[in-house]
């Protein structure tokens, strides 16, 4: 069996896969990235398919070796890369030869960061999932946070080819889309408008269960607790302390708080990118047009993936990393 050995690790490294399906109705949310369109990314540009786990990093990587040659790919954003001090690029592949140290450095404008290797991390599934759910404890490497000394098995790779995408996935300053409800009409309509038309500012208080957005009150003039009823990725609830709690992938699957939107499926993983202390707004869309703009995301993401360009052999840069 093969292995990748952590040297160093930053302090919220996670083995991910896509996530739980399924079990909801169990209490079990999804789990699975912060940023599904990088991880997928990352996965597709060492050859793998796109159901293998790697690892999810926030703000920092760490440095790793592998007991056998890999490929593998860090995506989520602009990041230094080194191979025992040699400069890599994100959102490329490189060959990763066992006794060589690949460091990965802080992020950049952006939070969460993802490894692939070829082969996948093959960790024993749990509940059909290789993701870690670090409040319950389940998946992963022993259900918790990665840490230095950690060995991971590696799965056995598809001979494939270095590839490059040449720039990172969509990112954009424009507002969250939002779909408002299903509790809107606990707010009166100025704190509805209020919430569609300020500015709020990511604060430090976040995780992979909920991030807290900082802002102007948001009051619910219908009382800040309502009989729990069931939640979603990117729903956003409204706590007695009148801020704005949005809901990510490890977020709890009932709450009895009142939401006054849900963030469409679409721009969740660019929200849960947006650096702490930066500002978010949000623009109301209909619950159709969110479908809309999430097919039309996979579709555009299929032919990227569809599309990825082979690396010249001096590993050249075959583009600028831009934000």
């Amino acid at each position: 069996m093969s292995f990748i050995d952590i040297r160093q690790i930053g302090p919220m490294t996670t083995v991910q896969d896509l996530g739980r399906k399924g079990l909801q109705h169990a209490g079990v949310s999804g789990s699975g990235p912060m940023d599904a369109p990088s991880f997928r990314i990352a996965n597709a540009l060492v050859g793998n398919d796109p159901m293998c786990a790697g690892l999810e990093f926030a703000g920092v990587g760490g440095s790793f070796t592998v007991s056998r040659p890999v490929r593998f790919a860090v995506t989520g954003g602009d990041v230094d890369i080194r191979l025992d001090g040699i400069r890599a690029h994100p959102w490329e592949s490189y060959d990763l030869l066992s006794g060589v140290t690949l460091t990965i450095g802080a992020l950049r404008e952006c939070v969460w960061g993802y490894l692939a290797i070829s082969g996948g991390i093959d960790v024993a599934p749990v509940l059909g999932s290789r993701s870690t759910h670090l409040r319950s404890g389940l998946g992963g490497h022993h259900g918790r946070r990665l840490q230095a000394g950690d060995r991971l098995p590696i799965g056995d790779a598809v001979s494939s080819i270095n590839l490059a995408l040449g720039q990172p996935w969509r990112r954009s300053g424009r507002p969250i889309r939002v779909v408002c409800g299903p509790q809107d009409d606990y707010f009166a309509e100025d704190v509805r408008q209020t919430f569609l038309e300020m500015a709020f500012i990511v604060s430090p208080t976040r995780d992979r269960m909920a991030q807290v957005l900082d802002g102007p009150p948001i009051r619910a003039v219908g009382g800040h607790d309502i009989v729990s009823d069931g939640t979603c990725p990117g729903s956003i609830q409204v706590p007695s302390s009148n801020k704005l709690f949005v809901l990510m992938a490890e977020r709890q699957t009932a709450g009895g708080y009142p939401k006054i939107a849900t963030v469409a499926s679409v721009d969740l993983p660019r929200l849960a990118q947006v650096a702490t202390g930066r500002t978010v707004r949000f623009a109301r869309i209909s619950q159709g047009q969110a479908e809309e703009l999430l097919i039309a995301e996979r579709q555009a993401l299929r032919s990227v993936l569809a599309n990825l360009v082979a690396k010249p052999a001096s590993n050249d840069r075959p583009g600028e990393i831009s934000q």
